[in-house]
């Protein structure tokens, strides 16, 4: 029996307790003959037009899988879901899509997003950077014309600048392990800075490496 609503299945019913022919009600509604036929014989078996309870596709994976799926990609959050596809065999032992991947993790709440590139936070670089801040929080504008301030450019030298997801849920962008550490182990930069505090104020532009070790 075709998947009709339920407002056309009783307006069907309507027709043809009205009298009128399956040819002429299958030409009012623009359905096949067998439909109508379906229609009217499912209520005479079952006094009801309703649809039978369906299965549906099969799953392809077990839950013991899917908690697999799950745990491997909280214990490496940047794991794609191609690489978990290529690990992963359904009943008949046959590798599941990226997509199937895709879908369970989705189930658990994690989704694939851009992940933070910066440094990770530790609990005494977090301590530093709020005294920092409370220090500071009273300057002046007389103050801050004290300061120089830099532009920074940035140049990928120790690895791809492709496009690399995270697994994460909502409010977990900076947590450690959702984090991409751009220079872990350290790397040069090239700082330019403007600085008009010269005599006579003449303008003077530096330039000069740093080397972050």
């Amino acid at each position: 029996m075709s998947r009709l609503s339920e407002v056309d299945r009783h307006r069907a019913l309507g027709l043809l307790q009205a009298g009128l022919p399956i040819s002429e009600v299958s030409f009012r509604m623009n359905l096949k003959k067998t439909t109508i036929f379906r229609v009217r014989q499912r209520l005479h078996e079952t006094d009801t037009v309703s649809h039978r309870p369906r299965s549906g596709r099969p799953r392809c994976t077990t839950q013991r899988q899917d908690r697999n799926l799950v745990r491997n990609h909280m214990n490496n959050r940047f794991l794609s879901a191609s690489a978990s596809s290529r690990h992963t065999r359904e009943r008949n032992n046959q590798r599941i899509s990226a997509n199937t991947v895709r879908r369970r993790l989705s189930t658990s709440g994690l989704r694939a997003r851009r992940p933070y590139i910066g440094p990770i936070l530790t609990q005494r670089l977090c301590h530093q950077r709020t005294l920092w801040a409370q220090e500071h929080a009273a300057w002046d504008r007389i103050q801050w014309r004290s300061v120089i301030f830099s532009d920074e450019l940035r140049f990928c030298i120790d690895h791809a600048d492709g496009h690399v997801h995270v697994w994460r849920r909502s409010g977990e962008r900076y947590q450690a392990n959702c984090v991409r550490e751009h220079d872990r182990w350290g790397g040069a930069s090239l700082m330019m800075c403007c600085c008009t505090g010269s005599p006579k104020g003449a303008y003077t532009l530096l330039a000069g490496a740093c080397l972050d070790l």
